[in-house]
C-alpha cells in the first residue's frame, strides 16, 4: 500500500478511508456522478429574494402520474425541489412520493416557462400533493389513509420550512376527481373558497396567486352531472376570489385509465399553468399602483396626529 494511502487509512480509519475511496471511484464515472448529484445532494441556494417558491398541492394529477422518460429526469438549471427529507435537490421527476405510481408531473414545464419570464431567479417546488385525496382531507388535523399523511398539515409544515430560505410566489392546485359525487360536488365551491383563504392566512400570504387546473376531459370517461358541478365550482371560485385563476385542460390526453393525464399532456399543462400565472401577475401589477395611490391619498388626508 503506498505511504499516502497508509496515512489516509490511519487518519480516517478503515471504514472512512474505504468510503472516501469508493466515493472517488464512483464520482469519476460521469453517469454515476450525475446520479449522485440528483439523488439527495443538497444544492446551493440563492439569496432569499431570488428564490421563488411554489407549493404543489391537490391530488394525483398534481403529483404526476405520467410515465417518466429520460428528459423528465434531466436537471434544469435554476429549478430545485424540497425532497422527502427536507433537502433542496435538483427537480427531477418524480417530484412526489405520495404513492408508488408517482411519475412525471406538470411542475418542470411550468418552471421552464416561468424562468423565461423571470431570468436570474431560482424556482423551488414544495411537493405536497396526495393522490386520491378529496378536498375534505385538506383540513387541519385530517389524516388521509391512502397516503398515510395529513395533507394540509404536511403541506403547511413543508411550506414553512421552505419559507426560511425563499419567498412564496404561488400555489399550484389540481384536485377534484375525488369529489365527483352528488353530495361532495354540492359542497365543493364553499370548500375550495375556504381552502384558498386558509392557505393564504396560515402562510401569511394574503395575495399569493392561486392557480387551479381543470379536471381532465377524457373521451373514455365523460363527466357526469357531479363532474360538471365540480368544474363549474372551480370556474366560479376563480372568477370570484382575488388573485385566483383557472387553467383549461381542453384537448389534453389521458393514460389508458381515463383518469390521469399522460406525460405529454402534463408537460403541456405545465405551460398552460405558467401562462395563466403570468396573466395573473400582470393583473396584479396593474391593480397595485392604484391601491398604493389610494393609500397615499388617505394618508395625506388624515388629520395631524391620527397616523
Amino acid at each position: 500500500m503506498p505511504s499516502s494511502w497508509r496515512a489516509t487509512w490511519s487518519k480516517r480509519g478503515r471504514a472512512g478511508a474505504f468510503g472516501a475511496l469508493l466515493a472517488a471511484l464512483l464520482g469519476a464515472v460521469p453517469g454515476v456522478r450525475r446520479a449522485l448529484a440528483s439523488d439527495g445532494a443538497q444544492v446551493p441556494l440563492p439569496p432569499r429574494e431570488r428564490f421563488h417558491l411554489f407549493l404543489l398541492a391537490g391530488q394525483s394529477n398534481m403529483a404526476g402520474r405520467g410515465d417518466v422518460e429520460p428528459q423528465d429526469r434531466a436537471p434544469i438549471a435554476g429549478v430545485v425541489a424540497l425532497d422527502r427529507e427536507g433537502r433542496w435537490v435538483p427537480a427531477s421527476d418524480p417530484l412526489h412520493w405520495d404513492k408508488p405510481g408517482a411519475g412525471t408531473g406538470l411542475a418542470r414545464s411550468f418552471a421552464v416557462e416561468y424562468l423565461r419570464a423571470h431570468p436570474g431567479v431560482t424556482v423551488g417546488f414544495i411537493p405536497a400533493a396526495c393522490g386520491g385525496s378529496p378536498i375534505a382531507s385538506w383540513q387541519p388535523g385530517q389524516y388521509f389513509d391512502q397516503t398515510q399523511s395529513h395533507p394540509y398539515d404536511d403541506a403547511l409544515a413543508r411550506s414553512r420550512r421552505a419559507l426560511k430560505r425563499g419567498t412564496l410566489r404561488g400555489i399550484l392546485w389540481h384536485q377534484g376527481e375525488s369529489d365527483r359525487s352528488p353530495e361532495l360536488a354540492e359542497r365543493y365551491e364553499a370548500a375550495l373558497t375556504e381552502l384558498i383563504a386558509r392557505f393564504r392566512r396560515d402562510l401569511a400570504a394574503p395575495g399569493v396567486p392561486f392557480v387551479l387546473g381543470q379536471l381532465g376531459q377524457f373521451a373514455g370517461a365523460p363527466w357526469d352531472d357531479a363532474g360538471r358541478r365540480v368544474d363549474q365550482a372551480q370556474r366560479n371560485v376563480a372568477a370570484r376570489v382575488p388573485f385566483t385563476t383557472f387553467v383549461s385542460a381542453e384537448g389534453l390526453t389521458s393514460k389508458p385509465d381515463n383518469l390521469h393525464f399522460d406525460a405529454s399532456a402534463l408537460r403541456e399543462f405545465g405551460k398552460r399553468y405558467a401562462a395563466a400565472f403570468a396573466e395573473l401577475e400582470q393583473r396584479s401589477r396593474a391593480t397595485k399602483p392604484a391601491g398604493a395611490q389610494r393609500r397615499r391619498q388617505r394618508s395625506k388626508a388624515a388629520p395631524p396626529g391620527s397616523r
